[in-house]
């Protein structure tokens, strides 16, 4: 976003807010690495508008509750988003900060991803039992049990790593890691490096897996500010968070999702960059063992230039995301390209290795 853009975004609203002398409730959920994510989007918005009353909202998730069933196995598609968007509709909350993996892409009417802030680093990590400090995966020994309640990391990693065993870990990051350093259950457990990051706990991480041993899931290590779409001052205040090169990959990546029908109950990952006004997309779905896969790239022309809006198209959603300022062309751009390689995707094959998996998931 242009300096004078910028600023005439945080003037508008800035003065919006000051006008209503408004108490602007932030939801959240109430694990620890879900309000360290909110407070650094707290943090962001005092710093462009210091005048701002922001108070913190925190509430559990039906995801947070339930412990002992796999994500996959549980078949609700809003487990880490329903209650704080319910909170949101009663207008009980003005904001939500969320995961952006967890939100899925098609959003209930009347909610809209105003903001998304500037991607952490997306790649999966290994942590190791304390016992196996300083190895990689294939350095452990053979059958060592590795935790994930992932299928796409799983059916990737037995692919790439058929000498181990994968078994389901539950719970919040702490209590994760907990599990892992005070039994003997796991050999090692893999988990999104951005939450490792945020926490401040990238000592414990022995290994970054790179796209070729295990592509991430789509728009992970993003951060999206959810609000309604009929509360302009909101859209308007958190638009000037948008950080236009993960807005235009995460919304190839949800686009690529959403045209799949796909969620956490099948394996499939994303590899997202911008390099030179090329946006390039690889996606890949796999069966639940790793041992079938369709994986292809496909690249568009966008532009990360900041412009001023053209009203027509101001509050265009693309995917559930309103992404002010943003050049719409480039937006639209993204969400085809996703469209077209989950196309690409599905006439060689990957409905029926998709719908395999998903029937085999139901049935374990």
């Amino acid at each position: 976003m242009s300096e004078d853009t910028a600023n005439g975004v945080r003037n508008s609203a800035s003065h919006n807010v000051k006008e209503n002398s408004r108490i602007i409730r932030v939801g959240t959920r109430k694990s620890q690495l879900a309000q360290t994510q909110t407070g650094s989007v707290v943090n962001m918005l005092k710093e462009q508008y210091p005048h701002a009353q922001l108070e913190v909202v925190a509430m559990t998730t039906t995801g947070d509750k339930i412990l002992d069933t796999a994500l996959s196995k549980i078949g609700e598609k809003s487990l880490f988003t329903k209650e704080l968007e319910t909170a949101l509709e009663k207008n009980e909350v003005d904001l939500v900060v969320h995961s952006l993996k967890d939100l899925p892409t098609t959003l209930p009417p009347g909610f809209t991803v105003g903001a998304i802030c500037k991607r952490e680093i997306p790649y999966d990590a290994v942590v190791v039992h304390p016992s196996n400090a300083g190895k990689t995966l294939d350095m452990l020994a053979e059958r060592s049990v590795i935790g994930t309640s992932s299928l796409r990391r799983a059916a990737q990693l037995k692919r790439r790593f058929p000498h181990l065993e994968f078994k389901d870990i539950r719970g919040n990051l702490n209590t994760r890691l907990k599990k892992l350093d005070e039994k003997d259950d796991f050999s090692a457990i893999v988990l999104a490096a951005a939450g490792l990051r945020r926490m401040g706990w990238e000592n414990r991480i022995s290994q970054i897996l790179e796209p070729e041993d295990c592509m991430y899931a789509v728009s992970q290590g993003a951060l999206g500010v959810e609000v309604r779409v009929n509360d302009p001052d909101i859209l308007e205040m958190v638009s000037a968070l948008n950080d236009t090169e993960t807005v235009l990959r995460c919304i190839a990546e949800r686009s690529f999702m959403k045209q799949l029908e796909g969620g956490c109950s099948v394996p499939v990952a994303v590899h997202s960059v911008i390099n030179e006004n090329q946006l390039y997309l690889t996606g890949a779905v796999y069966s639940l063992d790793g041992s079938d896969s369709l994986k292809d790239t496909m690249q568009t022309s966008v532009s990360t230039q900041t412009q001023d809006e053209d009203c027509s198209v101001a509050d265009v959603q693309h995917v559930g995301i309103t992404a002010k300022r943003i050049p719409h062309s480039s937006q639209a751009a993204a969400e085809k390209l996703g469209m077209d390689l989950a196309n690409l995707l599905l006439s060689k094959g990957a409905k029926d290795i998709l719908t395999v998996a998903r029937q085999l998931n139901d049935s374990r």
